[in-house]
This record gives C-alpha cells, sequence and structure tokens, in this order.
C-alpha cells in the first residue's frame, strides 16, 4: 500500500493539525470525570459551593474548548480525506492513459472502473475514519487506563479481564471478515461486466431475444455478491450486541464491586463515578476500534487492488532520449516483424516486411482474425513489437516521442466511438483550433455534411455517449472527418468503409484521394472494390504475408487475393 499512502504526503501539514487537535480533545476527555470527582468529592460532601462554580466553570471551559477542537478535527480530518481520494482518482486515471492496451486487457475495463470508484471511496472512508478515531482510540484507551488505576487500584482489576475478552471477539470476527471484504471487491468487478455487457449488447440481446438468460445471469451475479455483503453484516450485525452485552456487564459488575469499596470508605463516591467515566472511556475506545477494524479489511483489500494499476509498469514505456521529428514523415518500413499477443502460444504476425513513402496508399486484405488491424495498430505504438522493428522516418517507433509519433497520425478504428457532447466537440477532438468552415469541409469530404444539416443544430446537435443516436454509418463518417481535420502525414483506416453503402463508399474514396494525395494512408479492409486501386495490396493469410502488389499484379500470381476477389466480385466485374 505504499504507493497509495503517497498520496497524503501533500497533506502532512494538516494531518499533524488534526492529531494534534484530537490529542486536546483525548485529554480534555480524561480531564472532565476527574474534575465531576472533584466535585463531588469536594463540593458537594463538603458543601463547598465555591469549589463547585469554580470547578463546574472549569469543566464548562474545558468542555468548549473539546467542542471547538472536535469541529475543527472534523472538518479538517474529513477535507484532507477527501483530497486524498481525489488525488488518488487522478494518479489512478493517469496511469491508467499510460497502459498500452496489453494492460488494459489484462485488468478489463470493469474492474478498472471499479478500483477507480469504489475502492478508492473505501480506501478514502478509512483515512476518514483514521483520522478521526484511529488516533483518539488507543490515547482514550491507554489514558482512561491509567487515569482508572488512580481512581481505584483493586477496582481496576476488572480491566484485565473485560479488556482481553473483547479482543479476543474481535480477533475471531476479524478472521472470518477479512476474506470476505476481499471476495466482496472481485464480485463488485463481476456485477460491473455483466451490468456493462448488458448494457453495451443490448440491441444483440433483443436482437436474439436473449433477455431471460441476461437477467438470470444478472441475478446469479447479484445474489453472488448479495450473499457476500450478507455474509460480512451478519459478523458485523453479531459484533455490535455482542460488544454492548460485555460492556453493560462490565458497567454491572464494577457497581457492584465499587458499591463494597464505598460502603467499606475505601473509595469515594466521586472516584468510583469518574472510575465508571474512565471504564466506560476504555470501553468506548475498543469500540472505535472495532468500527474502525469493520473497515480496514475492506479498505485494506481496496488499496491492494490500487496498487495493482499504480504499480503496473506499462509495456509501452517512453524511451530514455526520445526523438522528435520534422514537420512531413517520408517513410514506414516494416523489418522482419513479428508481434505475440501476452499469453498467446503463438504469434499472430510473422515476418512482416515492406515499406510505404508519401503520396502512396496500402492496402492490407486477408481473412478473419489474420491479424489486419494488429498490423495497423503496430504503426502508433497502440502494442509494441515483439520481433523485428517497425520504422518510421528511419527511426524505431520505439525510439520516438510518444506525442510527437501519434501527431503524425490521422486513426479511424474498427468500431468507431464517438464522445457525448455535439458533433463539433467531437470533431474537434481530432484538431482543437478547427473552425467552422474546416469543419464542414471535414464532413463534406467524409460525405457527412448532409446529414449533419439534417440534425436539429447542425454542428450543434446533441451526440449521446458512444454515438448511440447515430447510425453506424454515421459515427463512421464521423469519425473519418475526425481524422481528416488533423491532417497528420499517416492516415490509417482500421475497416472504416465496412459501415457504409457502395455508393457512399466510393464518393468518400474519390473525396479522399484529392485531400491526402501527398500523404501516406494504410487501408484495411474487407471489401476487394475499396482497395482494387491501390498503390500496393498487401495479402496477409494465418500472419504472414502472401502478396505486395497492385491488384493486377496480385491477380495473375496471388492465389490468396483470387480467392478473395472471386468470392466478392462476378467475371465481369473483376474485368
Amino acid at each position: 500500500m505504499t504507493k497509495t499512502l503517497e498520496y497524503l504526503k501533500p497533506y502532512w501539514k494538516q494531518i499533524i493539525l488534526v492529531i494534534t487537535l484530537l490529542l486536546v480533545q483525548a485529554i480534555a476527555n480524561l480531564y472532565l470525570p476527574n474534575l465531576n470527582a472533584s466535585i463531588i468529592n469536594e463540593g458537594i460532601t463538603k458543601g463547598d459551593i465555591h469549589h463547585i462554580l469554580r470547578t463546574g466553570g472549569l469543566m464548562l471551559i474545558v468542555t468548549l474548548l473539546l467542542g471547538l477542537c472536535s469541529v475543527i478535527s472534523v472538518y479538517w480530518g474529513s477535507k484532507t480525506a477527501m483530497a486524498f481520494g481525489r488525488d488518488l482518482r487522478r494518479g489512478l486515471f493517469g496511469r491508467v492513459q499510460e497502459f498500452s492496451k496489453t494492460e488494459l486487457d489484462s485488468f478489463g475495463t470493469p474492474s478498472l472502473i471499479t478500483r477507480t470508484t469504489n475502492d478508492v471511496q473505501q480506501v478514502q472512508m478509512a483515512v476518514v475514519m483514521a483520522l478521526n478515531i484511529m488516533i483518539s482510540a488507543p490515547v482514550m484507551g491507554i489514558g482512561g487506563i491509567i487515569m482508572a488505576l488512580r481512581q481505584d487500584v483493586p477496582l481496576s482489576i476488572s480491566i484485565i479481564v473485560i479488556v482481553p475478552v473483547m479482543g479476543l471477539i474481535l480477533a475471531l470476527i476479524m478472521r472470518d471478515a477479512s476474506p470476505l471484504f476481499r471476495s466482496m471487491q472481485t464480485k463488485i468487478d463481476r456485477l460491473n461486466q455483466v451490468v456493462q455487457e448488458k448494457l453495451s449488447g443490448v440491441r444483440v440481446i433483443r436482437a436474439f431475444v436473449k433477455t431471460d438468460y441476461e437477467e438470470r445471469r444478472f441475478d446469479e451475479a447479484n445474489l453472488d455478491l448479495t450473499s457476500t455483503a450478507l455474509g460480512i453484516n451478519r459478523l458485523m450485525a453479531f459484533t455490535m450486541p455482542l460488544m454492548m452485552l460485555v460492556v453493560n456487564l462490565s458497567m454491572v459488575a464494577i457497581m457492584w464491586f465499587g458499591a463494597y469499596r464505598v460502603d467499606s470508605g475505601a473509595l469515594p463516591i466521586g472516584n468510583l463515578t469518574a472510575f465508571l467515566a474512565y471504564m466506560i472511556q476504555i470501553l468506548m475506545s475498543v469500540m472505535m476500534s472495532v468500527m474502525m477494524f469493520v473497515m480496514i479489511p475492506r479498505a485494506a483489500a481496496s488499496a491492494e487492488r490500487i496498487q495493482e494499476v499504480l504499480e503496473k509498469q506499462p509495456s509501452i514505456s517512453p524511451p530514455p532520449a526520445p526523438v522528435t521529428g520534422g514537420v512531413t514523415t517520408s517513410s514506414i518500413e516494416f523489418q522482419n516483424v513479428e508481434f505475440t499477443y501476452p499469453g498467446a502460444e503463438a504469434p499472430v504476425l510473422r515476418d512482416i516486411s515492406f515499406r510505404a513513402g508519401p503520396g502512396e496508399t496500402t492496402a492490407i486484405i486477408g481473412s478473419t482474425g489474420c491479424g489486419k488491424s494488429t498490423l495497423i495498430n503496430l504503426i502508433p505504438r497502440l502494442y509494441d513489437v515483439t520481433g523485428g522493428r517497425v520504422l518510421v522516418d528511419g527511426v524505431d517507433v520505439r525510439d520516438w516521442a510518444e506525442a510527437e509519433l501519434r501527431k503524425k497520425i490521422g486513426f479511424v478504428p474498427q468500431q468507431a466511438f464517438l464522445f457525448s457532447g455535439t458533433v463539433a466537440s467531437n470533431l474537434r477532438y481530432g484538431q482543437d483550433s478547427a473552425t467552422d468552415e474546416e469543419l464542414w469541409h471535414a464532413l463534406a469530404i467524409a460525405q457527412a455534411a448532409s446529414f449533419v444539416r439534417e440534425m436539429s443544430g447542425q454542428l450543434d446537435a446533441p451526440v449521446a455517449q458512444g454515438g448511440a443516436n447515430l447510425s453506424g454509418g454515421q459515427k463512421q463518417r464521423l469519425a473519418i472527418a475526425r481524422a481528416l481535420l488533423r491532417r497528420p502525414d499517416i492516415y490509417i483506416f482500421d475497416d472504416s468503409f465496412s459501415a457504409l453503402d457502395f455508393k457512399t463508399d466510393a464518393a468518400l474514396r474519390a473525396a479522399l484521394a484529392d485531400e491526402v494525395d501527398d500523404a501516406m494512408v494504410f487501408i484495411v479492409a474487407q471489401r476487394v472494390t475499396t482497395i482494387m486501386h491501390a498503390h500496393r495490396i498487401i495479402v496477409l493469410d494465418e500472419g504472414r504475408i502472401e502478396g505486395i502488389g497492385k491488384h493486377d499484379e496480385l491477380m495473375e500470381w496471388c492465389d490468396v487475393y483470387r480467392e478473395i476477389v472471386f468470392s466478392q466480385l462476378r467475371g465481369e466485374e473483376v474485368a
């Protein structure tokens, strides 16, 4: 938990202030029963009104000081804990931003969401409790024992029995509770995963009439979490009555034996009341410790999960001496590239070698799962090669500054993703300073201007999260327009035309040809018609290059390419 607690370091002054105020409160609490005993023994017994007024006034001042310190300590303790939670969430989010797809896939989206929200909240609440209870409880307990001994040593023997009994009960309960808390966080991850899949795949679920099946999946995850939560709550529900039983029996025993001591004259009545007050403070400190220990196991489990994210080193790390490039990119070259996904038995790409220059369109085609998307993901360094090199301007992409490398690239992913906001805000994600005229120009090239003009508000038309209020083709065209606004040196279209009809596809490619004539274009496609006129077509089969060339050349000698073409086009269309 070292990295997690490091986020408390900036607030050490506030923590010291809170600790000081809590110590003042503890001392004041320990002082009050002694003053009360003095009033009973000296004032009431001897009828000294002056002593009662003087000591009572002092008690009132101490009580006011106690209240003031309590308000200030709770305020600063809560403020420090909330600031700690804010910084921890920011640190987690920043770390996740550094992750490559490898780390994101290893944790999973639902787990990362839980760790950034629920887990941080658990740790944050533990800090609140620590700053308000953990500091004062030991002081109150130890101080109470010392002060109780000062009142009456024989009666203090009860402490030797009561405190260990309460400690034993606490230890037994925590032994069973700790693994349940760890299990609970994992089950929250599972519930989040099911809910996320349910919401993301709602159209598929309804199309296949799987609503009942998904409800059963949710019920299983929900009931699993509920049963664990109930187990924890049963333990906690058993804890408090048991502790209160011990406290009340202790009070009865002390009153019983204390009465004998008072009757024999060995103990003044004021000292008995003070002893009872100190005993209550001792037992309450143990009770507060119970409350703290209820939260600690879950907070510790959450802190461990947060620590895993903070300590996870991104597989794609910045180079020690990053290269920054010029204005344009002159070439991209793959040299004997091999790539294997973490945990996979065999490489998904093998012996990939080719070179692309400015003004050239490189198309990649092949069967599903042959590694087309993986290949182009190596250019912006979403993954790092496991063998060979990918060179941009003759420099290995692993030696480029990531920001500089990715500024050169306009990327349209296979699954177009839009953010909640407006059409304009989504387009300006590619270029912050783009004017409205530039937005409309990019939309016109992407064949999106017509449907945007029909939307209420046009450029200011609302876009739902993930583009849920748009069709697949509309989302894809807006994603293409977003990439065009960047005016990069390298365009990557990862199967970006598959959601478009043939007419729109042809019109978009014709408009795109004039716009990107001096840039390098990489197109991953399933349709042959989309890439027939490319300068270079790379045919992939089971992770290997089966052919490189133009359409006419590949039709002559590449069997894999001919098979793909004839599966999509009639003979006269091929001719």
